[in-house]
């Protein structure tokens, strides 16, 4: 599930926009995924190391931070990934990465700067961040490079994009996403 993932992302973002929005393709794909996980929860409980090794649980952690589309699952995931974090069943990082996502989407600064946007030039920058001035400590302490390294290895990997009404309807778009799936009012 976690090679699907990445190879539909791969084929969809040659040449896109930053402002391109979430792709239906992708959204459907994320919707299959965590479906299949929450039937292996519902059997297994928590795919962590000692049921799934290292890779399995990276895996599972990962289609829990692209279920976007299922607040509900992506919440309750993250009690379960705490609770699996306290047995050693999980990582920090990916702990910490769950977190910030579930902050940034429902409207609250994030804890670890995981978690980007796009600037008015389709650059990524760190979200809002709480306490910004001990974020690479908490990064640091998680296995992270500090958020000033990340910043510049993830705008690397785009190109800059001056379109600012291109950029205000994929803001519209976002905040009405947010609303129709539940993570805000």
């Amino acid at each position: 599930m976690r090679e699907e993932d990445l190879r539909v992302r791969d084929e969809l973002l040659k040449g896109a926009s930053s402002f391109g929005g979430y792709h239906p393709r992708m959204e459907e794909l994320h919707k299959q995924n965590a479906a299949r996980l929450k039937e292996i929860i519902a059997e297994h409980g928590w795919p962590g190391r000692s049921l799934v090794d290292e890779d399995g649980a990276i895996a599972a952690w990962f289609i829990t931070q692209h279920a976007i589309s299922d607040p509900t699952f992506q919440r309750r995931a993250l009690e379960l990934v705490r609770e699996a974090h306290s047995k050693g069943e999980v990582s920090e990082k990916a702990l910490a990465f769950l977190e910030d996502r579930i902050c940034i989407f429902e409207g609250r600064p994030q804890i670890y700067g995981t978690q980007f946007e796009h600037d008015e030039y389709g650059m990524p920058q760190p979200s809002p961040i709480a306490d910004p001035e001990h974020v690479n400590e908490r990064r640091l302490a998680v296995g992270m490079n500090t958020i000033e390294e990340r910043t510049r290895e993830l705008q690397a990997e785009y190109q800059r994009e001056d379109d600012p009404d291109k950029r205000a309807a994929s803001e519209r778009a976002h905040q009405e996403w947010l609303k129709k799936v539940g993570w805000r009012k």
